[in-house]
């Protein structure tokens, strides 16, 4: 197995937002990272769920939380309270935490980068490090802490496995984008989303309630969000292994967010993001229209449309899911959503031709399965129906064309935005 590490050069470069964006305040304040590998088999895939929440350590909510959906949608939790043995890189992705040390390692010893696989092996006996390119741990069953009633159903995984970026969130080998646009580098949404991978290859193996699952180049994708909690409601489908199209990705989105950290300002928003033969469709409400047909469970109905593509992404779930855990505003680490990898899901794409017409047939007609798909907060009882409706004027300045990673540089270091 080829050992790379979060310094290598990706690719697909860099993308934007995947450092660590803690920038030290008090208060509210969590940054989620997600990582999946797609195995062979519908169904049996694996997400590592990584999360931080108030890392000052001066709050109630304060926590480091690992979670683990497995194959047959199982899933595993370690927690821990506090922040202490969490660290984060604030210039490129890599992070980890320690749960538990091996007794023979140095005892107060704590690192803050990628280390070695073997150097990891012998030191952390409960934990894990990620980054781009290289992913290791090993957690146990440990709930003690985090919110509501979610027992794990099994009692322990263990992973090692290298991951080859295949897409990013952008065109092939061009400049990467912020998925929410350059708004993203301020304290307007709430919370902030960012796809780091769109596709990868991901090598190596995961060991799962004594179960070892090996691969080789198996799907991969990975996505983070930061802020002050999930939004009120949402749903997500994401699949990158569609049939007969090995350079197709999807992740579609749709949530009811806050402006500004404020309950009473809200909106909603939606977007499809699409990688098709080497290009990047991003349709999204500040360059188009975007609306959505989700029912509580089962069925998610998203299409889109700009001046030159018109996308319908439509996906169902005959399985029942497991609840996931995510931070929320009030009440921290929580059972929030229902996740699943049983999604079948069928995206079609056309152009638009004169007088706002699509085209048929299809530039893109293709299925997928094992799809991840998610609903979250709520209420969810009834479906929901809805069409994106950014406010101005941030509707017009999300679409211009500003160089925040460019500006940044020219900032004291102090004053540069954090995780950019």
């Amino acid at each position: 197995m080829k050992f790379r590490t979060s310094s290598d050069v990706s690719a697909v470069g860099p993308v934007p937002h995947s450092a660590y964006h803690f920038d030290g305040r008090r208060g509210r304040f969590f940054e989620g990272w997600y990582f999946k590998v797609k195995l062979d088999k519908p169904g049996h895939s694996f997400a590592l769920i990584y999360s931080i929440e108030d890392p000052n350590g001066d709050t109630p909510l304060s926590g480091t939380g690992a979670q683990i959906m497995g194959p047959d949608d199982s899933y595993l939790l370690q927690y821990a309270k506090g922040s202490k043995d969490f660290w984060a890189d604030g210039d490129q992705l890599a992070l980890g935490a320690t749960f538990k040390r091996h007794p023979e390692s140095s005892a107060g010893a704590r690192w803050d980068k990628i280390i070695g696989k073997e150097q990891f092996d012998a030191q952390i006996e409960q934990g894990y490090q990620a980054s781009l390119t290289w992913h290791q741990g090993s957690l146990v069953r440990a709930e003690e802490g985090a919110g509501g009633t979610l027992p794990s159903t099994v009692t322990s995984a263990s992973w090692a496995f290298s991951v080859e970026p295949v897409l990013g969130w952008g065109d092939q080998n061009q400049k990467q984008k912020a998925t929410a646009g350059w708004l993203a580098a301020l304290p307007v949404f709430e919370p902030h989303w960012q796809v780091m991978m769109a596709k990868g290859l991901a090598t190596g193996h995961i060991t799962w309630g004594g179960q070892r699952h090996d691969f080789v180049d198996a799907p991969a994708y990975s996505e983070k969000n930061w802020g002050g909690g999930f939004p009120s409601k949402w749903f997500w489908i994401q699949c990158e292994d569609f049939q007969g199209a090995p350079r197709v990705a999807l992740t579609a989105v749709g949530a009811k967010r806050s402006i500004l950290g404020l309950s009473a300002v809200v909106e909603d928003v939606g977007m499809i993001g699409l990688h098709w033969n080497d290009r990047f469709l991003e349709l999204v409400p500040w360059t188009g229209s975007v609306q959505w047909e989700v029912e509580p469970w089962g069925r998610w109905r998203i299409w889109a449309r700009n001046e030159g593509f018109e996308a319908l992404v439509e996906a169902t779930c005959d399985s029942p899911g497991t609840p996931l855990r995510a931070p929320t505003p009030a009440n921290g680490l929580q059972p929030a959503c229902r996740d699943s990898f049983f999604g079948k899901v069928r995206v079609r794409l056309w152009n638009i031709k004169g007088y706002g017409t699509t085209a048929d047939p299809p530039l893109l007609d293709v299925t997928g399965e094992g799809a991840a798909v998610e609903v979250g907060g709520g209420p969810w009882d009834a479906t929901w129906k809805a069409q994106a409706q950014m406010r101005q004027p941030l509707k017009s300045l999300v679409g211009l064309p500003v160089d925040v990673e460019g500006l940044a540089s020219l900032m004291p270091g102090p004053l540069r935005p954090k995780g950019l």
